[in-house]
Protein backbone atom coordinates (compact mmCIF):
# COMPACT_ATOMS: atom_id res chain seq x y z
CA UNK A 1 0.00 0.00 0.00
CA UNK A 2 2.97 2.47 -0.06
CA UNK A 3 4.08 1.28 3.74
CA UNK A 4 7.41 1.78 4.80
CA UNK A 5 8.50 -1.79 5.91
CA UNK A 6 8.05 -0.72 9.97
CA UNK A 7 4.36 0.60 9.38
CA UNK A 8 3.28 -2.60 7.68
CA UNK A 9 5.04 -5.03 10.18
CA UNK A 10 3.19 -2.55 12.87
CA UNK A 11 -0.11 -3.11 10.86
CA UNK A 12 0.98 -7.13 10.69
CA UNK A 13 1.33 -7.20 14.40
CA UNK A 14 -1.91 -5.26 15.30
CA UNK A 15 -3.87 -7.61 13.27
CA UNK A 16 -2.58 -10.49 14.92
CA UNK A 17 -3.88 -9.22 18.16
CA UNK A 18 -7.03 -8.32 17.12
CA UNK A 19 -7.47 -11.51 15.11
CA UNK A 20 -6.13 -14.12 17.41
CA UNK A 21 -8.51 -17.56 17.42
CA UNK A 22 -10.45 -17.98 20.82
CA UNK A 23 -9.96 -21.09 22.44
CA UNK A 24 -13.11 -22.43 21.18
CA UNK A 25 -12.38 -21.60 17.62
CA UNK A 26 -11.14 -24.46 15.15
CA UNK A 27 -8.72 -22.58 12.68
CA UNK A 28 -9.71 -24.98 9.52
CA UNK A 29 -13.46 -23.82 9.73
CA UNK A 30 -12.09 -19.85 10.28
CA UNK A 31 -12.74 -17.96 7.19
CA UNK A 32 -10.99 -15.38 8.80
CA UNK A 33 -7.59 -17.32 8.31
CA UNK A 34 -8.00 -17.71 4.96
CA UNK A 35 -5.02 -15.62 2.93
CA UNK A 36 -7.13 -13.12 1.37
CA UNK A 37 -9.26 -12.51 4.83
CA UNK A 38 -5.76 -11.36 6.18
CA UNK A 39 -4.98 -9.09 3.30
CA UNK A 40 -8.02 -7.10 3.12
CA UNK A 41 -7.94 -6.62 6.53
CA UNK A 42 -4.58 -5.18 6.47
CA UNK A 43 -5.57 -2.86 3.73
CA UNK A 44 -8.33 -1.61 5.64
CA UNK A 45 -6.66 -1.20 8.85
CA UNK A 46 -4.15 0.77 6.44
CA UNK A 47 -7.13 3.01 5.32
CA UNK A 48 -8.14 2.99 8.97
CA UNK A 49 -4.55 4.65 10.43
CA UNK A 50 -4.73 7.36 7.27
CA UNK A 51 -7.91 8.07 7.12
CA UNK A 52 -8.65 7.27 3.32
CA UNK A 53 -12.38 6.44 3.03
CA UNK A 54 -13.23 3.27 1.64
CA UNK A 55 -13.80 4.16 -2.20
CA UNK A 56 -15.57 0.65 -3.39
CA UNK A 57 -19.16 -0.06 -3.36
CA UNK A 58 -20.70 3.32 -3.36
CA UNK A 59 -24.19 3.15 -4.14
CA UNK A 60 -25.36 5.21 -7.43
CA UNK A 61 -28.97 6.26 -7.01
CA UNK A 62 -29.26 6.44 -11.05
CA UNK A 63 -28.22 5.66 -13.82
CA UNK A 64 -24.26 5.83 -13.97
CA UNK A 65 -23.34 7.41 -17.31
CA UNK A 66 -21.31 11.10 -17.46
CA UNK A 67 -22.51 11.94 -13.92
CA UNK A 68 -24.49 9.87 -11.48
CA UNK A 69 -26.05 10.52 -7.94
CA UNK A 70 -24.09 9.17 -5.31
CA UNK A 71 -25.45 9.87 -1.73
CA UNK A 72 -28.07 12.46 -3.05
CA UNK A 73 -24.92 14.06 -4.49
CA UNK A 74 -24.57 14.41 -8.52
CA UNK A 75 -20.86 13.93 -9.44
CA UNK A 76 -19.10 13.61 -12.45
CA UNK A 77 -18.84 10.28 -13.22
CA UNK A 78 -15.51 7.93 -14.50
CA UNK A 79 -16.30 4.96 -12.77
CA UNK A 80 -18.78 3.41 -15.35
CA UNK A 81 -18.55 1.11 -18.65
CA UNK A 82 -21.55 3.12 -20.38
CA UNK A 83 -19.14 4.46 -23.14
CA UNK A 84 -21.67 5.13 -25.55
CA UNK A 85 -24.29 6.42 -22.80
CA UNK A 86 -26.81 3.60 -24.25
CA UNK A 87 -27.51 2.24 -20.54
CA UNK A 88 -30.67 4.60 -19.71
CA UNK A 89 -31.55 5.42 -23.79
CA UNK A 90 -35.25 5.15 -23.79
CA UNK A 91 -34.65 2.73 -26.84
CA UNK A 92 -32.68 0.02 -25.25
CA UNK A 93 -35.00 0.33 -21.99
CA UNK A 94 -37.79 -0.23 -24.32
CA UNK A 95 -36.56 -3.23 -26.10
CA UNK A 96 -36.09 -4.88 -22.80
CA UNK A 97 -39.62 -3.87 -21.57
CA UNK A 98 -40.72 -5.33 -24.23
CA UNK A 99 -38.74 -8.10 -24.35
CA UNK A 100 -40.00 -8.81 -20.49
CA UNK A 101 -43.34 -8.32 -21.91
CA UNK A 102 -43.37 -11.40 -24.29
CA UNK A 103 -40.95 -13.51 -22.34
CA UNK A 104 -40.79 -12.60 -18.73
CA UNK A 105 -37.49 -11.84 -17.17
CA UNK A 106 -36.11 -15.33 -16.49
CA UNK A 107 -35.11 -17.37 -19.64
CA UNK A 108 -35.86 -20.00 -16.54
CA UNK A 109 -33.26 -23.34 -18.24
CA UNK A 110 -30.58 -23.52 -19.96
CA UNK A 111 -31.13 -23.01 -23.75
CA UNK A 112 -30.06 -26.06 -24.91
CA UNK A 113 -33.09 -27.69 -22.54
CA UNK A 114 -35.97 -24.97 -23.08
CA UNK A 115 -34.64 -21.91 -22.97
CA UNK A 116 -34.29 -20.71 -25.96
CA UNK A 117 -35.91 -17.29 -27.16
CA UNK A 118 -35.89 -15.56 -30.88
CA UNK A 119 -34.02 -12.21 -29.48
CA UNK A 120 -31.10 -14.72 -28.70
CA UNK A 121 -30.80 -16.07 -32.19
CA UNK A 122 -31.28 -12.16 -33.22
CA UNK A 123 -28.34 -10.52 -31.42
CA UNK A 124 -25.84 -13.39 -32.15
CA UNK A 125 -26.80 -12.94 -35.84
CA UNK A 126 -26.25 -9.01 -35.13
CA UNK A 127 -22.64 -9.98 -33.02
CA UNK A 128 -21.45 -12.27 -35.92
CA UNK A 129 -22.36 -9.50 -38.33
CA UNK A 130 -19.97 -6.83 -36.19
CA UNK A 131 -17.10 -9.18 -37.01
CA UNK A 132 -18.05 -10.85 -40.65
CA UNK A 133 -17.84 -13.71 -38.54
CA UNK A 134 -20.28 -16.97 -39.46
CA UNK A 135 -22.12 -17.42 -36.35
CA UNK A 136 -21.78 -16.39 -32.13
CA UNK A 137 -22.87 -17.56 -29.44
CA UNK A 138 -23.78 -15.64 -26.33
CA UNK A 139 -23.06 -16.60 -22.43
CA UNK A 140 -24.43 -14.96 -19.09
CA UNK A 141 -21.41 -14.17 -17.64
CA UNK A 142 -18.25 -12.23 -19.62
CA UNK A 143 -16.21 -13.76 -17.36
CA UNK A 144 -17.61 -16.97 -17.59
CA UNK A 145 -17.06 -16.95 -21.43
CA UNK A 146 -13.25 -16.80 -21.02
CA UNK A 147 -13.08 -19.71 -18.24
CA UNK A 148 -15.06 -22.00 -19.86
CA UNK A 149 -14.06 -21.43 -23.70
CA UNK A 150 -10.78 -21.35 -22.72
CA UNK A 151 -10.51 -24.31 -20.12
CA UNK A 152 -12.92 -26.15 -22.79
CA UNK A 153 -10.84 -25.52 -26.01
CA UNK A 154 -7.77 -26.65 -24.77
CA UNK A 155 -6.03 -29.62 -22.60
CA UNK A 156 -2.57 -30.59 -20.50
CA UNK A 157 -1.26 -31.28 -24.17
CA UNK A 158 -1.65 -28.02 -25.32
CA UNK A 159 0.26 -24.43 -25.23
CA UNK A 160 -1.36 -20.94 -24.77
CA UNK A 161 0.64 -17.96 -24.77
CA UNK A 162 -1.16 -15.04 -23.59
CA UNK A 163 -0.40 -11.09 -23.02
CA UNK A 164 0.76 -10.58 -19.27
CA UNK A 165 -2.25 -8.39 -18.80
CA UNK A 166 -4.94 -10.31 -19.38
CA UNK A 167 -7.66 -10.38 -17.72
CA UNK A 168 -8.40 -12.45 -14.67
CA UNK A 169 -11.50 -14.54 -16.84
CA UNK A 170 -8.86 -15.11 -19.55
CA UNK A 171 -5.88 -16.48 -17.13
CA UNK A 172 -8.43 -18.29 -15.35
CA UNK A 173 -9.70 -20.09 -18.02
CA UNK A 174 -6.32 -21.08 -18.93
CA UNK A 175 -5.38 -21.97 -15.43
CA UNK A 176 -8.53 -24.73 -15.76
CA UNK A 177 -7.43 -25.77 -19.35
CA UNK A 178 -3.94 -27.43 -17.32
CA UNK A 179 -1.89 -26.56 -20.66
CA UNK A 180 1.36 -25.33 -20.80
CA UNK A 181 0.91 -21.49 -19.78
CA UNK A 182 3.37 -18.81 -21.03
CA UNK A 183 2.37 -15.18 -20.33
CA UNK A 184 5.03 -12.58 -22.48
CA UNK A 185 5.43 -9.00 -21.71
CA UNK A 186 2.74 -6.54 -22.10
CA UNK A 187 2.32 -5.55 -25.62
CA UNK A 188 5.41 -7.59 -26.37
CA UNK A 189 4.59 -9.00 -30.23
CA UNK A 190 7.99 -10.54 -30.30
CA UNK A 191 8.45 -11.57 -27.21
CA UNK A 192 5.08 -13.66 -27.87
CA UNK A 193 6.87 -14.63 -30.93
CA UNK A 194 9.67 -16.04 -29.34
CA UNK A 195 8.02 -18.22 -27.37
CA UNK A 196 5.70 -19.99 -29.72
CA UNK A 197 9.29 -20.34 -32.07
CA UNK A 198 10.56 -21.96 -28.75
CA UNK A 199 7.69 -24.26 -27.81
CA UNK A 200 4.91 -24.28 -30.32
CA UNK A 201 6.19 -27.87 -31.61
CA UNK A 202 5.79 -30.23 -28.01
CA UNK A 203 2.41 -29.19 -27.78
CA UNK A 204 -0.63 -30.20 -30.07
CA UNK A 205 -2.53 -27.17 -30.47
CA UNK A 206 -2.02 -23.57 -29.46
CA UNK A 207 -3.92 -20.60 -28.51
CA UNK A 208 -2.72 -16.94 -28.44
CA UNK A 209 -4.29 -14.76 -26.23
CA UNK A 210 -4.58 -11.05 -26.47
CA UNK A 211 -6.97 -7.70 -25.87
CA UNK A 212 -8.28 -5.32 -28.16
CA UNK A 213 -8.24 -2.61 -25.15
CA UNK A 214 -6.57 -2.99 -22.10
CA UNK A 215 -8.75 -2.21 -19.31
CA UNK A 216 -5.53 -1.33 -17.01
CA UNK A 217 -3.38 1.36 -19.53
CA UNK A 218 -5.70 1.71 -22.23
CA UNK A 219 -3.72 1.01 -25.10
CA UNK A 220 -4.09 -1.75 -28.28
CA UNK A 221 -2.14 -4.97 -29.39
CA UNK A 222 -0.66 -5.00 -33.07
CA UNK A 223 -2.89 -6.52 -34.11
CA UNK A 224 -1.48 -7.37 -37.93
CA UNK A 225 1.51 -9.14 -36.30
CA UNK A 226 -0.55 -11.35 -34.12
CA UNK A 227 -2.68 -12.37 -37.31
CA UNK A 228 0.38 -13.06 -38.99
CA UNK A 229 1.96 -14.77 -35.99
CA UNK A 230 -1.18 -17.26 -35.26
CA UNK A 231 -0.62 -18.45 -39.05
CA UNK A 232 2.69 -18.94 -38.68
CA UNK A 233 3.05 -21.32 -36.10
CA UNK A 234 -0.34 -23.05 -36.12
CA UNK A 235 -2.22 -21.46 -33.54
CA UNK A 236 -5.80 -19.51 -32.93
CA UNK A 237 -5.89 -16.26 -32.21
CA UNK A 238 -8.30 -15.05 -29.54
CA UNK A 239 -8.51 -11.03 -29.13
CA UNK A 240 -10.77 -10.11 -26.10
CA UNK A 241 -12.83 -6.81 -27.14
CA UNK A 242 -14.54 -6.25 -23.58
CA UNK A 243 -13.57 -2.98 -23.90
CA UNK A 244 -12.78 -2.85 -27.87
CA UNK A 245 -16.63 -2.47 -28.82
CA UNK A 246 -18.05 0.83 -28.88
CA UNK A 247 -15.10 2.00 -28.37
CA UNK A 248 -12.62 1.24 -30.89
CA UNK A 249 -13.17 1.77 -34.93
CA UNK A 250 -14.61 4.95 -36.56
CA UNK A 251 -17.69 3.12 -36.05
CA UNK A 252 -16.95 0.94 -32.29
CA UNK A 253 -16.95 -2.50 -34.45
CA UNK A 254 -14.14 -2.74 -32.56
CA UNK A 255 -9.88 -3.59 -33.15
CA UNK A 256 -9.78 -4.60 -36.55
CA UNK A 257 -11.85 -1.84 -37.55
CA UNK A 258 -9.45 0.64 -36.11
CA UNK A 259 -6.13 -1.16 -36.87
CA UNK A 260 -8.01 -1.46 -40.93
CA UNK A 261 -7.22 -5.47 -40.32
CA UNK A 262 -9.35 -8.10 -41.89
CA UNK A 263 -10.81 -9.63 -38.66
CA UNK A 264 -11.03 -13.24 -40.39
CA UNK A 265 -7.68 -13.46 -39.38
CA UNK A 266 -8.71 -13.44 -36.11
CA UNK A 267 -9.99 -17.29 -34.93
CA UNK A 268 -12.05 -16.63 -31.61
CA UNK A 269 -13.26 -13.01 -30.93
CA UNK A 270 -14.58 -12.43 -27.41
CA UNK A 271 -16.44 -9.70 -25.80
CA UNK A 272 -18.96 -8.31 -23.23
CA UNK A 273 -22.66 -7.01 -23.26
CA UNK A 274 -22.21 -5.40 -19.66
CA UNK A 275 -20.19 -2.13 -21.13
CA UNK A 276 -21.13 -0.39 -24.48
CA UNK A 277 -24.05 -3.12 -25.22
CA UNK A 278 -26.29 -2.13 -21.66
CA UNK A 279 -26.66 -5.63 -20.88
CA UNK A 280 -24.89 -8.58 -18.81
CA UNK A 281 -23.02 -11.66 -20.55
CA UNK A 282 -20.39 -12.16 -22.75
CA UNK A 283 -19.84 -13.68 -26.65
CA UNK A 284 -17.91 -15.54 -28.82
CA UNK A 285 -18.10 -14.36 -32.26
CA UNK A 286 -16.24 -17.20 -35.33
CA UNK A 287 -16.47 -19.96 -37.61
CA UNK A 288 -19.59 -21.96 -37.58
CA UNK A 289 -17.97 -25.34 -36.01
CA UNK A 290 -16.36 -23.46 -33.15
CA UNK A 291 -19.92 -21.91 -32.33
CA UNK A 292 -21.41 -25.64 -32.89
CA UNK A 293 -19.04 -27.26 -30.85
CA UNK A 294 -19.25 -24.26 -27.59
CA UNK A 295 -23.24 -24.75 -28.10
CA UNK A 296 -23.44 -27.91 -27.61
CA UNK A 297 -20.53 -28.82 -24.97
CA UNK A 298 -18.55 -25.99 -23.34
CA UNK A 299 -19.92 -25.92 -19.67
CA UNK A 300 -20.78 -22.74 -18.76
CA UNK A 301 -23.44 -22.85 -22.04
CA UNK A 302 -25.10 -26.32 -21.76
CA UNK A 303 -25.10 -26.43 -17.78
CA UNK A 304 -25.96 -22.58 -17.52
CA UNK A 305 -29.35 -20.67 -17.78
CA UNK A 306 -29.87 -18.88 -20.95
CA UNK A 307 -29.38 -15.01 -20.67
CA UNK A 308 -32.74 -13.25 -19.74
CA UNK A 309 -34.76 -12.41 -22.77
CA UNK A 310 -34.76 -8.66 -21.61
CA UNK A 311 -30.83 -8.22 -21.06
CA UNK A 312 -30.94 -9.86 -25.06
CA UNK A 313 -32.90 -7.48 -25.94
CA UNK A 314 -31.37 -4.46 -24.65
CA UNK A 315 -27.76 -5.40 -25.97
CA UNK A 316 -29.52 -5.79 -29.40
CA UNK A 317 -30.87 -2.40 -29.29
CA UNK A 318 -27.49 -1.02 -28.14
CA UNK A 319 -26.03 -2.70 -31.25
CA UNK A 320 -28.12 -1.17 -33.44
CA UNK A 321 -28.11 2.22 -32.08
CA UNK A 322 -24.22 2.18 -31.89
CA UNK A 323 -24.41 1.09 -35.77
CA UNK A 324 -27.05 3.69 -36.61
CA UNK A 325 -25.48 6.77 -34.48
CA UNK A 326 -21.58 6.60 -35.50
CA UNK A 327 -21.31 10.31 -33.71
CA UNK A 328 -21.46 8.53 -30.24
CA UNK A 329 -18.13 6.59 -31.07
CA UNK A 330 -16.84 10.07 -32.37
CA UNK A 331 -17.46 12.06 -29.39
CA UNK A 332 -16.14 9.53 -27.32
CA UNK A 333 -12.54 9.01 -28.66
CA UNK A 334 -12.41 12.67 -28.78
CA UNK A 335 -13.39 12.97 -24.94
CA UNK A 336 -11.08 10.87 -24.20
CA UNK A 337 -8.13 12.56 -26.60
CA UNK A 338 -8.70 15.51 -25.00
CA UNK A 339 -8.43 14.27 -21.51
CA UNK A 340 -5.62 11.96 -21.95
CA UNK A 341 -3.75 15.21 -23.64
CA UNK A 342 -5.00 17.65 -20.99
CA UNK A 343 -3.45 15.23 -17.85
CA UNK A 344 0.27 14.46 -20.28
CA UNK A 345 0.23 18.61 -20.90
CA UNK A 346 -0.60 19.09 -16.87
CA UNK A 347 2.56 16.93 -15.70
CA UNK A 348 0.69 13.25 -15.04
CA UNK A 349 1.91 10.32 -15.97
CA UNK A 350 -1.22 8.61 -18.28
CA UNK A 351 1.49 5.34 -19.24
CA UNK A 352 0.61 4.00 -23.05
CA UNK A 353 -3.00 4.81 -23.20
CA UNK A 354 -4.33 5.40 -26.63
CA UNK A 355 -6.53 8.01 -25.77
CA UNK A 356 -9.76 5.93 -27.06
CA UNK A 357 -11.53 5.02 -24.18
CA UNK A 358 -9.31 4.75 -21.09
CA UNK A 359 -6.93 6.65 -19.66
CA UNK A 360 -5.15 6.02 -16.22
CA UNK A 361 -3.28 8.56 -14.36
CA UNK A 362 -0.59 6.67 -12.80
CA UNK A 363 0.25 7.84 -8.86
CA UNK A 364 2.42 5.51 -8.03
CA UNK A 365 2.14 4.09 -4.63
CA UNK A 366 -1.80 3.09 -3.55
CA UNK A 367 -1.76 5.48 -0.50
CA UNK A 368 -1.57 8.61 -2.96
CA UNK A 369 -4.20 7.32 -5.32
CA UNK A 370 -6.54 6.53 -2.59
CA UNK A 371 -6.24 9.81 -0.98
CA UNK A 372 -6.30 11.31 -4.52
CA UNK A 373 -9.54 9.38 -5.36
CA UNK A 374 -11.26 10.52 -2.06
CA UNK A 375 -10.48 14.27 -2.50
CA UNK A 376 -11.82 14.60 -5.99
CA UNK A 377 -14.81 12.85 -4.44
CA UNK A 378 -15.19 15.49 -2.09
CA UNK A 379 -14.75 17.87 -5.42
CA UNK A 380 -17.53 15.91 -7.10
CA UNK A 381 -15.67 13.62 -9.57
CA UNK A 382 -15.91 10.18 -9.12
CA UNK A 383 -13.05 8.07 -10.08
CA UNK A 384 -11.91 4.57 -8.38
CA UNK A 385 -7.96 4.04 -7.45
CA UNK A 386 -6.43 1.14 -8.62
CA UNK A 387 -4.34 -0.39 -6.18
CA UNK A 388 -1.74 -3.27 -5.17
CA UNK A 389 -2.10 -5.94 -5.32
CA UNK A 390 -4.46 -5.40 -8.42
CA UNK A 391 -1.26 -3.84 -9.92
CA UNK A 392 2.10 -3.73 -8.72
CA UNK A 393 3.37 -1.55 -5.87
CA UNK A 394 4.53 1.48 -7.50
CA UNK A 395 2.18 1.83 -10.61
CA UNK A 396 -1.02 2.55 -8.56
CA UNK A 397 -3.05 4.74 -10.61
CA UNK A 398 -6.81 6.21 -10.80
CA UNK A 399 -8.42 5.03 -14.22
CA UNK A 400 -10.80 7.09 -16.30
CA UNK A 401 -13.29 5.44 -18.17
CA UNK A 402 -14.79 8.07 -20.36
CA UNK A 403 -17.90 8.64 -22.04
CA UNK A 404 -19.60 10.44 -25.01
CA UNK A 405 -22.02 12.04 -22.36
CA UNK A 406 -19.04 13.46 -20.58
CA UNK A 407 -18.81 17.63 -21.72
CA UNK A 408 -15.92 19.73 -22.50
CA UNK A 409 -16.78 21.39 -19.25
CA UNK A 410 -16.78 18.06 -17.15
CA UNK A 411 -13.61 17.36 -19.00
CA UNK A 412 -11.94 20.73 -17.32
CA UNK A 413 -13.90 20.85 -14.07
CA UNK A 414 -11.85 17.47 -13.37
CA UNK A 415 -8.28 17.97 -14.39
CA UNK A 416 -8.49 21.24 -12.14
CA UNK A 417 -9.82 19.09 -9.82
CA UNK A 418 -6.86 16.80 -10.18
CA UNK A 419 -4.23 19.43 -10.66
CA UNK A 420 -5.67 20.89 -7.22
CA UNK A 421 -5.76 17.28 -5.02
CA UNK A 422 -2.14 16.78 -6.40
CA UNK A 423 -0.63 20.26 -5.91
Amino acid sequence: MGLTMAARAALLARLSRKEAPTANTTAGRDFATLPAAREMALVRAGAETMEIPNPFFRAHEGIAGGHSIIGNRELINFSSYNYLGLNGDVRVAEAAKSAIDRHGISASASRIASGERPVHAALEAALAANYNAEAALCFVSGHATNVTVIGHLLGPRDLIVHDALVHNSGAEGVRLSGAKRIAFAHNDWAAAERELATNRKRHTRALIVIEGHYSMDGDMPDLARFVEMAKKYDAWLMVDEAHSIGVLGATGRGVFEQQGVDPSGVDIWMGTLSKTLSGCGGYIAGSSVLIDVLKHSAPGFVYSVGMAPALAAASLASLQIMRDEPWRVIRLQENARAFRDGARNSGFDVGPSAGLGIVPIILGSSVKAGRVSATLFEAGVNVQPILFPVVPEGSARLRFFMSSEHTAEDIATTLAALSAACG
